[in-house]
Order: C-alpha cells, then sequence, then structure tokens
C-alpha cells in the first residue's frame, strides 16, 4: 500500500513548486502583486525591464553562453565516443572523468579562475622565464565581456555530465556488432559510429542536452565568478535586483524572470533547428559515400580535448587547495614560500554555521528523495509499468530556469511567513536533488536480475524477507551512490538557498560565491575546498561500505 504514495508524491514534489513558483513570478511581472501594492494587473514591470540599461545585451550573452556551452560540451562527448568507445582507454578514462560529477559548479568556477586569471597559477608556472612578467599582465581574462571564461568554466562541468548520460545509453545500441559492419563496408571508426550508432544514442539523451542548454543560459553562480560584470548575464542581473532593499523591484525582477524563461525557451528552440541542419549534413555526407577513413587527426583532437577538460578540473581544485593552506604567495612564484593552517584557524569560527546548514539540508533533502525514489521504483515493479511521460516530468526541474520560477516560490514563501526556514529551504533542495537521485538509482534498479528473488521465494521467503535481505544487499553500492549524488547537488546549490535561505541561512557555496567579489584567494580556497571535498566524502562512503560489507564476498564486490 505504501508504494501507491510514491508516484503521486514525486508528481505533486517535482511539479507542484514549479507550478506554484511560474504563477508567483508571473503575477507580479504583471503588476499584481497585493502585500506591495500591486493590485491591478499593469504592463509597467515589462515596460520598465525593456528600458533597463544593457538588458538586451545581457539576455543575449545569456543565449549566446547556453547555446556555446552545450555545443561545445555536446561535440567533445560525441567525438570522444565516437573516437574511442570500446576500447581500453576509454573505460580508464570513463573511470578518470566520473569523480567529476560530484564537484560542484561553484568550486570548478573558482579553481579555473585560480588557474587562468592573469596572475593565476599557469601565469606563474611560465614567469618571468617565458613571459618576462615580473607583475601580472593587466588583461581581463576572468568576468571578459564575451563571457568566454564562464562558457569554458560550464564546459569543463557539463562534458562529464554529458559522457555519464551517454555512457548510460550506450549498452541501449549494438556497439560492437555495428563498428564491425560499417568497418567492413570500409567506413572509418567516427565516421561509421556518427552515421549508424549515435542517431539512436542521441535520442535517449536529447532532455539531458536540453538541460544543459538551460542551465547553462540561466546559471547564476558561474556568471558571479567568471561571467561578465559590465553588463552581467540576465539571471546574474535578476538576483542583484530581487535581493534589492527596494521592494518594488520584485516587480522588475518577475519581469525579468519571465524574460530569462522566454531565453531559455528560446535557446532550445534554436538548438532544435541546430539538431535538424546537423542531421541533414549528416545524411548528406553518408548519401554521398563519404568514408573518412582517415579520422587518426578527429581521434586524437578528441582524446586531448576530453582530457583537457578533466585536467582542468583536477588542477583547478588543487590550486584551491595550496590557496587554502598558503602563506606568502606572491607573484610570480610558482608556489607559496611557506605553509600554514592559519587560513582554516581564522575561517573556521565562521564557517561552522554554514557548514551545519550544508549537511542538514543535503542530508535530510537527499533521504527525503531517496525515501520518494524507492517507493517509486517498487511501483513500477508492482505494476510492470514505467509511467508514461516520467522522464519529462524528472526532468521538469533542470528544463525549467531556476530563475524562472524560484522567484515566485521565494514570493510565496515570504507571503505565509515560511521564507528563511530550514524546512522551506530543505523542499526547495528536494526539488533539485529528486531527480539526480532518481536518474541515478533508476537504471541500475530496472538492471537488476530478478532470478535472484524468484529464488527466494522458492525457498518460502516472504517479500519482504527478500526484498530487505536480497536486493537491499544486493543494490548497497547503486542506492549508496544515489544518495551520494543527491547530497552532491543539495551541497552545490546557490541560487535556491541564496533566495529561499533570504541571507539568514547560509551554505559553504553561498558563502564561498559571495566571497568571490572580495578577492581573498586564501579565504576563497578554504572555501572552495570545503564545497569540493564535502561530496567527495559521500563518495568515498559510497565506495567504501559496500567493500567493507561484501569484503569475504567475492561475487559483491562490483
Amino acid at each position: 500500500m505504501l508504494t501507491r504514495v510514491g508516484p503521486p508524491l514525486a508528481v505533486l514534489l517535482l511539479s507542484g513548486p514549479i507550478l506554484a513558483g511560474l504563477a508567483g513570478t508571473i503575477l507580479p511581472a504583471f503588476g499584481y502583486l497585493p502585500a506591495l501594492g500591486g493590485t491591478a494587473f499593469s504592463l509597467a514591470p515589462l515596460r520598465e525591464l525593456a528600458a533597463a540599461p544593457g538588458i538586451a545585451h545581457s539576455a543575449l550573452l545569456s543565449l549566446f553562453a547556453g547555446l556555446a556551452a552545450a555545443t561545445l560540451s555536446l561535440i567533445v562527448v560525441m567525438l570522444f565516443v565516437a573516437a574511442w568507445a570500446g576500447t581500453p582507454l576509454f573505460s580508464r578514462i570513463q573511470h578518470v572523468i566520473s569523480p567529476l560529477l560530484s564537484v560542484p559548479h561553484a568550486a570548478a568556477a573558482f579553481g579555473l579562475a585560480f588557474l587562468i586569471a592573469p596572475s593565476g597559477f599557469l601565469a606563474r608556472l611560465v614567469s618571468p622565464e617565458l613571459t618576462g612578467w615580473t607583475r601580472p599582465p593587466d588583461w581581463l581574462i576572468v568576468n571578459d565581456p564575451m563571457g568566454l571564461s564562464m562558457i569554458a568554466g560550464l564546459v569543463v562541468k557539463e562534458v562529464p555530465f554529458l559522457l555519464l548520460v551517454t555512457l548510460a545509453a550506450l549498452p541501449q545500441v549494438p556497439l560492437a556488432r555495428t563498428r564491425m559492419l560499417v568497418a567492413s563496408l570500409g567506413y572509418g571508426r567516427v565516421a561509421g559510429f556518427l552515421f549508424c550508432v549515435w542517431p539512436p544514442i542521441y535520442r535517449q539523451i536529447r532532455l539531458p542536452v536540453f538541460a544543459v542548454i538551460a542551465f547553462a543560459s540561466s546559471v547564476v553562480a558561474v556568471a558571479i565568478i567568471l561571467g561578465p560584470s559590465a553588463p552581467p548575464t540576465l539571471a546574474a542581473r535578476l538576483v542583484e535586483w530581487m535581493n534589492d532593499p527596494d521592494l518594488s523591484m520584485r516587480f522588475l525582477a518577475s519581469a525579468g524572470a519571465l524574460l530569462q524563461l522566454a531565453v531559455s525557451a528560446l535557446a532550445i528552440l534554436l538548438w532544435i533547428v541546430i539538431e535538424h541542419i546537423g542531421a541533414a549534413f549528416r545524411d548528406r555526407l553518408a548519401a554521398a559515400g563519404r568514408r573518412c577513413v582517415r579520422d587518426r587527426l578527429v581521434r586524437t583532437v578528441a582524446l586531448v580535448a576530453m582530457l583537457a577538460s578533466a585536467a582542468t578540473v583536477f588542477a583547478g581544485l588543487a590550486t584551491l587547495a595550496i590557496w587554502s593552506v598558503a602563506g606568502l604567495w606572491q607573484f610570480p612564484d610558482a608556489l607559496p614560500r611557506g605553509f600554514s593552517l592559519r587560513n582554516w584557524t581564522t575561517a573556521l569560527p565562521r564557517i561552522l554555521a554554514p557548514l551545519a546548514t550544508t549537511v542538514i539540508a543535503g542530508l535530510v533533502s537527499t533521504l527525503i528523495a531517496f525515501a520518494i525514489t524507492l517507493l517509486c521504483l517498487l511501483r513500477e515493479d508492482e505494476t510492470g509499468r514505467i509511467g508514461r511521460g516520467s522522464a519529462l516530468l524528472i526532468y521538469l526541474p533542470l528544463l525549467v530556469p531556476q530563475v524562472a520560477f524560484l522567484f515566485g516560490l521565494q514570493l510565496l514563501f515570504l507571503l505565509s511567513g515560511a521564507v528563511a526556514g530550514l524546512p522551506a529551504l530543505i523542499l526547495a533542495h528536494l526539488v533539485f536533488v529528486m531527480p539526480y537521485v532518481f536518474l541515478s538509482l533508476s537504471d541500475p534498479w530496472r538492471a537488476y536480475d530478478r532470478r535472484y528473488e524468484a529464488i527466494a521465494a522458492g525457498l518460502g521467503k516472504s517479500r519482504l524477507k527478500t526484498f530487505l535481505a536480497v536486493r537491499l544487499p544486493m543494490l548497497t553500492r547503486p542506492l549508496l551512490t544515489a544518495m551520494a549524488v543527491g547530497f552532491a547537488v543539495s551541497v552545490g546549490l546557490y541560487l535556491p538557498t541564496v533566495l529561499i535561505g533570504a541571507g539568514r541561512l547560509t551554505t559553504i557555496t553561498t558563502e564561498a560565491v559571495t566571497l568571490a567579489s572580495g578577492g581573498n584567494r586564501r579565504v576563497i580556497g578554504v572555501y572552495a575546498f570545503l564545497q569540493m571535498v564535502l561530496p567527495m566524502m559521500g563518495f568515498v562512503v559510497a565506495t567504501l561500505v559496500p567493500a567493507l560489507l561484501f569484503r569475504r564476498f567475492r561475487a559483491m564486490r562490483v
């Protein structure tokens, strides 16, 4: 009976806050918010938005960032999988890339900023021997006007995500047989893959690609750290307006949130056009009989791009760790002249409260998401049906830009007096944690061999005992991994915490992003390092616990 409540609860959780938040955004965007004196519908907020200086530039910047980040990330993943899938090297790189999914966007952005800034680690490595610089050059690399560093920060984080969803789709196609067939027809490795294998794979990862576009076109934390500031991206401007002490700015922010929704929707529509152009180009090449046999250069470039993406994140995280314990570190020294824990001891008193909020919100939202996911999957087993439209529902919180409905949700919480409360914060996190927990757990759950349960039933075991004593232990690793993914997502959430926490509930991520404007790299390094370590601790637990539990059972060591 309990499993019956799982699917309705998931529908309510995933769609309820979004619909309520959109309503709470749309009404003030048209001037209706009685609590702030808006008692009649009006187009004044939209007119004020249209008159805001640089608003078109901000919108175009967001549109460009969303399309560019998704395009570059998908090309890297597509060519890498086309060139190397099925090889031992592919398997090794896959294991290297997978942990990067746990790194929050803000931590990766800080790491990239510390690497590529004029006074960053890369400049220090080659100065003054190769450059002659004894002081940082006056170059605007981070926060550049075109948002190129922001796009780079998004690409290095979206590549692992798209690679992992592609890996999940890969077993659904006969890769080995298709490769042999196209090779026998004289096609190159990359061309054969793109002509015959990529189309069915892309159909399965289309929604995740849309999610990447929606996220990249409306991201806030990465835009604050790496994006331009004059003017900033549309999402970053909306947060400024929403946090303005002048409450009348809420009308303008709500109108801007509608514009952000339109920008992200336009980005996805343009992407669909690009899809058709790409498919037509591929079909034309195939019809022309182009076999592209000499593709060694393409394969090498794909490998280098994938490795460079991973190496950038790892190097950035290492730089963060060094800065967190750095003593005197003047330019152009490649390393600090000394190491000290003073940065940690100084920051520790201020860290404890955000750390507690981060851990509590992460654990509680993850446990609730995990329980609802488990109920939904158990209901699937009972009915034998996968709900129609469930994939779209799961991706709904990822497809709708956060700023488009969180503004409205914040207003609703304000009116109800629930804003800045831990339950409201956990609910906001739950909306984003739930999809990732479900996506992480659903494939291993559905791939479970049910013959084990049939054997247990044949031995007279009840369904409950079979579930507790057979299925759950066998799925210990994916269960813990799904919880680790959910906790990592919660730790990395910035905008939901800023808006629902209303500045009174802070987490490690919000504190780190707030420090971005201060420029104190040692303090930023401490917060960003913690932001990186917390999710990794979850994955360490997910790895060690099954290893310890099943150390005497060879078949359970997966």
